[in-house]
């Protein structure tokens, strides 16, 4: 699979950080026409809350063969970072780039291949998926509209804005890069449309290229994490029993397994062999902070503590 080529900003972006639409290039397998049929689903249980997608269309069939596929996208850059973002494919962050070595600090999907992950079915992994009001939103492969917006100090905002379907809720979240920083702001508005009171999560799915040396930092606050539906918890920063039936305790006492240790990696010496190990293969694990409230972390995301 070819590497995605990125655009060049184009000749009136003169700014210190650049923001301009430009459709790229993308092999895609499409999902199939869903049934024609209302699916209600009322009885499914996803992911620890409720499955049911009605009024959605749900879809479960994705095509077998890849076509070049033009998709809609806006582009963000300043002299450190290059981001993408997909609002056809519900405001995805689709490509995070490091331009001062090259390092593609998102994983970088060379192709849009759903897989039925989604609450109403397709849904894609790599780059930042952003959820609300529960997982996997129903709008994650959905287009929603966009903005790019200018801020006094020479920052850049692409704002993307789409109404949830099943609760009319209204969602948005701003993508945004300031003039000479290294890092990338997310902004968050959302609006409860209904004269109800309404119950939701918000949670970043990210995706990155996870080796050995791969470390998640958790702000200071958190004292425990666990899964989706808390079907397991852990204390942290040490976790000193079981997690997923795996007794990361123990393994913080007396080491990995040597049959479970990595057959071609050999640590460079950068952390004391010592050290308590907490890795953890969280297949997506919550934050529960102080403040009782839960924020998501990076799925798939080891740990070295």
């Amino acid at each position: 699979m070819k590497r995605l080529k990125l655009p060049d900003a184009p000749a009136n972006q003169t700014g210190p950080v650049k923001a301009w639409p430009e459709p790229v290039v993308i092999p895609t397998y499409h999902p199939l026409p869903p049934d024609k049929n209302p699916m209600f689903l009322e009885k499914r249980v996803y992911q620890g809350s409720s499955g049911r997608v009605y009024p959605l269309p749900f879809t479960d069939r994705i095509s077998t063969d890849a076509v070049e596929h033009t998709w809609q996208a806006v582009h963000l850059e300043n002299e450190f970072l290059r981001v993408m973002v997909l609002p056809e494919i519900g405001g995805r962050i689709h490509l995070g780039l490091d331009k001062t070595n090259g390092y593609d600090f998102f994983y970088r999907q060379n192709v849009i291949k759903p897989a039925l992950v989604g609450l109403a079915g397709p849904w894609i992994s790599g780059g930042v998926e952003f959820n609300w009001p529960q997982h996997h939103r129903p709008a994650t492969f959905m287009p929603v509209s966009f903005q790019i917006e200018e801020g006094a100090d020479g920052s850049r905002t692409i704002w993307c804005s789409d109404h949830d379907p099943m609760n009319r809720l209204k969602g948005m979240h701003g993508v945004c890069l300031h003039p000479g920083r290294a890092y990338i702001e997310l902004k968050v508005r959302l609006y409860n449309r209904t004269p109800l009171v309404q119950t939701f999560l918000w949670w970043a799915n990210i995706g990155v290229h996870v080796h050995e040396l791969y470390q998640s930092f958790f702000p200071p606050d958190v004292q425990f994490v666990a899964d989706h539906a808390k079907r397991a918890t852990s204390r942290f920063p040490l976790c000193d029993g079981y997690y997923y039936g795996v007794n990361y305790g123990e393994r913080g006492r007396k080491g990995v397994p040597a049959e479970e240790q990595p057959l071609k990696f050999v640590p460079p010496g950068s952390y004391p062999p010592q050290r308590p190990a907490l890795v953890r293969e969280c297949p997506g694990a919550d934050q529960l902070h102080g403040d009782g409230l839960k924020r998501r972390l990076p799925r798939r995301v080891r740990s070295q503590t």
